[in-house]
C-alpha cells in the first residue's frame, strides 16, 4: 500500500493594507492638541510672566525682561499693597460687586418673570428695548449722567456707581433669566395656583428654584464685570478712600515713579480674586451659559 499523500490547500491571502484610517486619527488628534497648547501658553505665557516681574528687583527687570526669578523678591506685594492701597480697594470692589450682583438679579428676576409668564402690554416692545440698549455704548450717556448725578448728590458715592451699574448690567441680565423662564413647563405654576397659591408664593416657591441656574449665571456675568469696570469707576469715583481696585491700581500706575516690579505685583494682586472665583465656578459659569439658550 502506497502512502496516502495529503494535499493541504492555500487559502486565498490579501495583503495587508496600511492603517491610513489610524494614522489620519492620530494626526488629527495631534493637530488638535498642538493648537490646545498653543492656545494655553498664549494664555498662560503672559500671566506667568507677569509673576516673573513681580518677584524681580528692578535692576533684575532691567538685565532680564523674559527671565525666571534667581533670587524672588516676595516683599514686592507687600510694598504694592501698602503702596497702592489694594486693601481699600479690595474692600470697595467687593462691596460693589455683591451689590450689584444682588441688585441686577432682582431686577433680572422680576422683569423676566413679568415678561415671560404675566399679560404685561408691550412685553414685545419691552424686549426689543432692551436689545437695543445692550448694544449702546455707555460713552453717549457720561455726560447727562454725570450733570444728574452732581445734582441729586450721588456723585462720588460707592452707591451711586451701583445703581449705574444696575441699570448697565440688568437688560442682559433680563434676556438671560427671560430665556430659562420661557423654557419652563407652566403646568407647575398652574398646578401650584390650582392649591391656592398667590402670584408672589409661585414666584418665589415654584419659578425661581428652578431658574436658579440662570439666576447664578448672571450674578457671575454682573459681578465680574462690575469689578473689571474702569471707565465708569474713573468717572463716578474720586476719593481715594472709594476707589475700588480697578482705579487704584490705575492711579497707583500713573504715579511719578514707575517700578514696573510693584506694578506687576499691584496687578497680579487684581486679577488673583478674579481667577479664583472662575476656577470655583467655572462649571456652573458654563453650564448657565449652555442651557440657556437665549430662545424665546
Amino acid at each position: 500500500m502506497s502512502p496516502s499523500k495529503t494535499t493541504t490547500k492555500s487559502l486565498p491571502t490579501t495583503p495587508l493594507r496600511p492603517a491610513t484610517g489610524r494614522r489620519r486619527m492620530s494626526l488629527g488628534r495631534y493637530t488638535v492638541y498642538a493648537v490646545l497648547l498653543l492656545l494655553a501658553m498664549f494664555a498662560v505665557g503672559p500671566m506667568l510672566l507677569f509673576a516673573f516681574n513681580a518677584l524681580k528687583s528692578r535692576s533684575a527687570l532691567a538685565e532680564s525682561p523674559l527671565g525666571v526669578p534667581t533670587s524672588p523678591r516676595w516683599h514686592n506685594f507687600l510694598d504694592a499693597w501698602q503702596q497702592a492701597g489694594m486693601g481699600v480697594g479690595l474692600r470697595n470692589s467687593l462691596i460693589i460687586v455683591t451689590a450689584t450682583a444682588l441688585g441686577v438679579c432682582v431686577i433680572a428676576c422680576t422683569a423676566a418673570y413679568a415678561m415671560s409668564r404675566l399679560r404685561v402690554a408691550g412685553s414685545t416692545f419691552f424686549i426689543y428695548y432692551l436689545l437695543v440698549t445692550t448694544a449702546l455704548p455707555i460713552q453717549l450717556f457720561l455726560v447727562p449722567l454725570f450733570y444728574m448725578w452732581t445734582k441729586a448728590g450721588l456723585y462720588d458715592s460707592l452707591l451711586g456707581l451701583i445703581i449705574i451699574y444696575w441699570a448697565v448690567f440688568s437688560p442682559f441680565a433680563t434676556l438671560l433669566v427671560r430665556s430659562f423662564m420661557v423654557a419652563l413647563p407652566k403646568e407647575y405654576e398652574e398646578a401650584a395656583r390650582l392649591d391656592g397659591a398667590g402670584e408672589w408664593r409661585v414666584f418665589s416657591r415654584v419659578v425661581l428654584p428652578m431658574v436658579w441656574p440662570g439666576l447664578l449665571t448672571a450674578a457671575l456675568v454682573s459681578g465680574l464685570q462690575a469689578y473689571n469696570e474702569f471707565l465708569l469707576a474713573v468717572t463716578f469715583i474720586q476719593s481715594t478712600e472709594k476707589m475700588p481696585v480697578s482705579t487704584a491700581f490705575f492711579a497707583f500706575k500713573s504715579g511719578y515713579t514707575q517700578d514696573y516690579t510693584l506694578i506687576s505685583a499691584g496687578g497680579l494682586i487684581m486679577v488673583i480674586p478674579v481667577l479664583i472665583a472662575f476656577i470655583l465656578l467655572q462649571r456652573r459659569f458654563i453650564e448657565g451659559y449652555t442651557s440657556s439658550g437665549m430662545t424665546g
